[in-house]
C-alpha cells in the first residue's frame, strides 16, 4: 500500500496542455547547445593522461572516473568536473568498474565502445551509425548524425537528475549501494506505468520491490518527472497538473549547479552549488542538500515488516534533521557486521547459548524512543516494567523488550528489523546484554593531543588554591558553630519519636538504633563526601529492601526546625531522575538521611574504570541528568540549586538510570527567590566561574557543573587529570574546544567505535556543553533550553570560546 502523500507535495500550479508543450519544447532546443565533437576512432585509456573529455565550459566530464584513492578500478561516468568535491551524475558500469588499461572508443561504426584491460568488450551505448559525439554542458552526453540526436544519457539516468532531464514512464532512478560503493543499490525513484511516482525499498542483490515508503497519490495519473531548467522539480500529470516534488526555494540556475540524487540512504535529496564569481550569498562552496522526500525516512519507511528497513538488521534508524543524511547504529552490546557498509546491519558481540543460559549473566539497557515494530513473537499486557525486564531476561531467545504505555511488554526475537529512533516513538527498549561483554574498548582515559598554553594549567591552580583556602575558613566556622550548638543543653537533649512520620510526604522518621542495627552497625561503608559518610542497610520490616544511609557528620543547622524543613522539601520531590529520600533520623546530635539503594553505585565508576558505557547508553545517562536538574530548577515546589553537580553525585539504578543524589544537602530556594549568596562551594574542576568573583549565585552553576561534566561523559576522560605528563595538558574543556575548533572531534572519542558511527550526535552534544560552560552566566541555557537542545527541538549554534575565563580569576 503506498504512502499518504507527503506534505511537501502539493499542487502548485495548474497548466494547459499546451502551456506543457511549450516548455518540453523548450527544454528540446535548449539542448542543442554549441559542444566540440568527438570524431569516430577517439580513444580514451583509464589511468592514462587521455581519460575524459570535457564540456565546452570545462564544467562537466566524460569517462573514466576512479572509484578509489589508488585508482585501481574505473567507472565511465560522467561527472561535475569544477566543483569540489566532484560529483558523478551518470555511470554506464556501475556494477562492474573496470581496470587501468581498458578503454572508451566511439567506434568507426558509430558506437561508444568499453573494453577492459584484456580487450573484452564490457559495455556499449548507440545505434551503429552516429557520425560524432558530444559532452554537453547540461551534462548530457551525446551520439548524433546529420545534427540529429541518436542516443543520450539523460534517457537512461543512474541516480540523478539535472536541469533539462526527465525522467519519463516506466523509467526509474537507482540509489548507489553506499558512498564509496557505487554499485546498484537498496533503494529506487520509479515512474511506474501506471501514472504513480514512488520512493521504494529493494532486496539486495535481486532488486525485488517492497511496499513503497513515500508516493504521490492522485486522481489523475501522471506521465514524467521533470527538473526544469530553472531548477524546480514537479510530476507532471495526464491533466496539465504540475505537482511539486521537492516545495524547494528556487535557486538560479545561473548562479548555482544543480543536481538531485537519490541517495544511497534512500532520500530524494536536491543539491545546489555555488558557481565560482557569482553573487549566491552566504552559501558556502560545497554541495548543499536544500531539499528532500521524504522529510523523515526512518519514520516513513515500514516496509509491513519485509526487509531490513533503513538500516540493516539489528540496527536502528535515526534522522539526522534538516537536509543531512541518515544516521544508522546498532544498539548496545551490537557492531556492525560490516562498518564501511551499515546496510548489511549489526550481530551481538555475546551470542547467548541456549543450552547454558544463565539469565543471571545479563542484563537490559534501556533506551527511550527506541522501537523495533516487527520481529515480536509474544504479547503481554497488563504488566510494568520490572515484569517486562523479568520476561524477557528468562528467555534465551528474547534480544530486545519493547514496553510501552506502563503495561504493554513484546519479546522481541533476532533478526530485528525496521529499527528506528526518535521523539515520535513513545516506547522503550530493553536491551539485553551480556554483563561480562559489556565493556568499552576505550583505553585508560588521558589526553591525545596538547594543543594548549601551559598558563591554564597555572591558573586552574590558582583558583584550587582559593577553592581550599575558602574550605579551610569554612571548617573553622563550622566548628565555632559545633561548639556553640551541641554545647548548650538544647543540643544535647533534642529527641524525635523513633516511629513518627511524615505520612503526607511519604517519609519515615527513623531512630538511630534502627538505622545501626539495619546497617549493622554502620559496617559497610559505600562512600564517604564532603557531608560525611555512606553505608549499605536492610530494612527488614520493609520485605529486606535495601538502603543508603548517609550520616551528615558535617552538615550542621542552626535548629531542628530549619532541619525538617528541608527534609519537608526534600520529600516533596518526586522524579525519576532523582535518588529517592525514604526517611530520615534527626534524634540527639545524630542527623542521618535514608535514601533508596542504588545498585550500579555512581556513574563515575563507569566512566573513568576499566568498564565504560556504550555510547547510546551514555547518551540515555546526559538526558536523564539534564531532565533531573531540569526538575529541581524549574518544576518542584521548592526550586533548589543543587552546587555539587559532579559523576559521583549521579548514582545508577538496576536499569542504568541517572538519578541525582545529594541535592537535598545544596541551598533552597524559596519560590520568591531566585539568587543567593554564599560561600564557595562545589568540586574543584565543576566549579562555575562566578564563585570565585564574590558575584550571586543562581541556577546557572548547575548549568556550568553539567556542562563539564556532559564533556567527561563524551569523552570518558576526567576534566582535570592529575597524574599526566608535563607537557600534556590537564584540562579537557580546553583539550575538547581546540579539538573541535579544529574540526577534530573525532579524537574526542576516538577508541568509541558506536560514538564515531554517530559523530553528528556527538558533535551537536559537544557544543551543547561548550554553550553550559560559558564564563558569562547569562550566555549558559537554561536546563530547560539544554533539554530542547538535547532532543533536538531548538537549534544548537556555534558556541564561543569557553577558556576566556580563567584569565579573570
Amino acid at each position: 500500500m503506498a504512502s499518504p502523500p507527503s506534505p511537501y507535495l502539493l499542487p502548485s500550479l495548474i497548466l494547459t496542455r499546451t502551456f506543457l508543450l511549450v516548455l518540453l519544447l523548450t527544454q528540446t532546443i535548449s539542448s542543442a547547445q554549441s559542444y566540440s565533437n568527438i570524431t569516430q576512432g577517439t580513444t580514451l585509456t583509464a589511468g592514462s593522461s587521455t581519460g575524459s573529455w570535457l564540456s565546452p565550459s570545462g564544467d562537466f566530464a566524460f569517462g573514466f572516473y576512479p572509484t578509489d584513492a589508488q585508482a585501481s578500478l574505473f567507472l565511465v561516468a560522467i561527472w561535475f568536473e569544477s566543483t569540489s568535491p566532484k560529483a558523478v551524475v551518470w555511470s554506464a558500469n556501475r556494477d562492474a568498474p573496470v581496470r587501468s588499461g581498458s578503454t572508451l572508443q566511439l567506434t568507426s561504426d558509430g558506437r561508444l565502445s568499453l573494453k577492459d584491460d584484456g580487450g573484452n568488450e564490457v559495455w556499449s551505448a548507440g545505434p551503429a551509425n552516429a557520425s560524432t559525439a558530444a559532452v554537453l554542458d547540461s551534462g548530457n552526453v551525446v551520439l548524433t548524425a546529420s545534427g540529429g540526436i541518436l542516443w543520450q544519457s539523460f534517457d537512461l539516468p543512474t541516480d540523478t537528475l539535472l536541469p533539462g532531464q526527465v525522467l519519463g514512464l516506466g523509467s526509474d532512478l537507482r540509489s548507489q549501494l553506499t558512498d564509496s560503493d557505487f554499485s546498484d543499490g537498496r533503494f529506487e525513484l520509479a515512474a511506474q506505468t501506471s501514472g504513480e511516482l514512488q520512493l521504494l525499498p529493494l532486496a539486495i542483490p535481486s532488486g525485488n520491490q517492497y511496499d513503497p515508503y513515500w508516493s504521490i497519490d492522485t486522481t489523475d495519473s501522471g506521465f514524467q518527472l521533470v527538473y526544469n531548467e530553472s531548477g524546480s522539480i514537479y510530476f507532471a500529470l495526464t491533466n496539465g497538473t504540475l505537482l511539486n516534488v521537492t516545495m524547494a526555494s528556487v535557486y538560479s540556475t545561473e548562479d548555482f549547479f544543480q543536481r538531485t540524487r537519490l541517495d544511497p540512504d534512500g532520500v530524494f535529496r536536491q543539491y545546489i552549488y555555488p558557481k565560482s564569481g557569482r553573487a549566491t550569498g552566504s552559501w558556502s562552496r560545497k554541495w548543499n542538500a536544500v531539499a528532500k522526500v521524504p522529510a523523515d525516512i526512518c519514520q516513513d519507511l515500514q516496509s509491513d515488516g519485509a526487509g531490513s528497513g533503513t538500516c540493516g538488521f539489528n540496527s536502528y534508524c535515526r534522522s539526522g534533521g534538516d537536509q543531512s543524511e541518515v544516521n544508522c547504529l546498532c544498539p548496545p552490546g551490537y557492531s556492525f557486521i560490516d562498518p564501511e557498509r551499515k546496510y548489511k546491519g549489526c550481530d551481538q558481540d555475546f551470542p547467548p547459548i541456549c543450552k547454558q543460559y544463565d539469565p543471571a549473566q545479563f542484563n537490559l539497557i534501556p533506551i527511550n524512543n527506541a522501537d523495533w515494530p516487527f520481529s515480536d513473537y509474544e504479547h503481554y499486557t497488563n504488566v510494568n516494567e520490572d515484569q517486562c525486564r523479568q520476561y524477557c531476561l528468562e528467555d534465551c531467545l528474547c534480544a530486545v523488550a519493547i514496553f510501552w504505555d506502563r503495561k504493554e511488554c513484546w519479546k522481541k526475537k533476532l533478526p530485528l528489523s525496521n529499527g528506528k529512533l526518535g521523539s515520535y516513538i513513545d516506547r522503550t527498549a530493553l536491551i539485553k546484554v551480556s554483563k561480562t561483554n559489556y565493556t568499552s574498548l576505550l583505553p585508560p582515559s588521558g589526553p591525545v593531543i596538547s594543543v594548549v598554553k601551559k598558563e591554564r594549567k597555572t591558573l586552574i591552580q590558582i583558583g584550587a588554591v582559593l577553592l581550599g583556602c575558602s574550605g579551610f575558613f569554612n571548617v573553622i566556622f563550622i566548628a565555632l558553630i559545633i561548639a556553640k550548638i551541641f554545647g548548650s543543653p538544647r543540643g544535647r537533649s533534642t529527641t524525635f519519636q523513633p516511629q513518627t512520620s511524615m505520612s503526607e510526604f511519604n517519609i519515615r522518621v527513623f531512630s538511630y538504633k534502627e538505622l545501626e542495627e539495619a546497617t549493622d552497625g554502620f559496617k559497610e561503608e559505600l562512600g564517604r563526601g564532603a557531608f560525611g559518610s555512606v553505608y549499605k542497610g536492610v530494612l527488614s520490616s520493609y520485605i529486606s529492601t535495601n538502603i543508603a544511609v548517609k550520616k551528615l557528620d558535617r552538615l550542621l543547622r542552626e535548629n531542628e526546625k530549619e532541619f525538617i524543613n528541608e527534609v519537608r522539601s526534600i520529600g516533596q520531590t518526586h522524579h525519576k531522575n532523582l535518588v529517592r529520600l525514604i526517611g530520615y533520623c534527626n534524634e540527639g546530635t545524630h542527623r542521618l538521611l535514608v535514601y533508596e539503594y542504588m545498585r550500579n553505585g555512581s556513574l563515575i565508576g563507569f566512566l573513568f574504570g576499566n568498564i565504560k558505557l556504550h555510547w547510546q547508553q551514555r547518551v540515555q545517562i546526559i538526558f536523564g541528568i539534564a531532565r533531573g536538574l531540569l526538575y529541581l530548577h524549574d518544576e518542584c515546589s521548592t526550586p533548589i540549586i543543587h552546587c555539587d553537580i559532579k559523576p559521583q553525585n549521579v548514582l545508577l539504578d538496576d536499569n542504568f538510570v541517572a538519578r541525582i543524589s545529594d541535592f537535598g544537602l545544596a541551598k533552597l530556594l524559596r519560590a520568591d527567590q531566585t539568587r543567593t549568596n554564599t560561600g564557595i562551594r562545589g568540586t574543584r574542576g565543576y566549579v562555575a566561574p562566578e564563585w570565585f568573583k564574590s558575584m550571586a549565585i543562581t541556577k546557572k552553576v548547575d548549568v556550568y557543573s553539567f556542562g563539564v561534566m556532559m564533556l567527561e561523559i563524551i569523552c570518558c576522560r576526567k576534566n582535570l587529570e592529575t597524574e599526566i605528563g608535563e607537557e600534556e595538558e590537564p584540562v579537557l574543556i580546553y583539550w575538547a574546544y581546540d579539538c573541535f575548533k579544529d574540526g577534530m572531534a573525532d579524537l574526542l572519542v576516538q577508541h568509541d567505535k558506536d560514538a564515531l558511527a554517530d559523530m553528528e550526535e556527538v558533535e551537536r552534544f559537544v557544543k551543547i556543553a561548550f554553550w553550559c560552560i560559558q564564563e558569562d552566566p547569562s550566555l549558559r541555557p537554561s536546563m530547560q533550553k539544554v533539554t530542547q537542545m538535547l532532543e533536538g527541538a531548538v537549534e544548537v549554534s556555534l558556541p564561543p570560546d569557553p577558556s576566556p575565563f580563567l584569565t579573570t580569576n
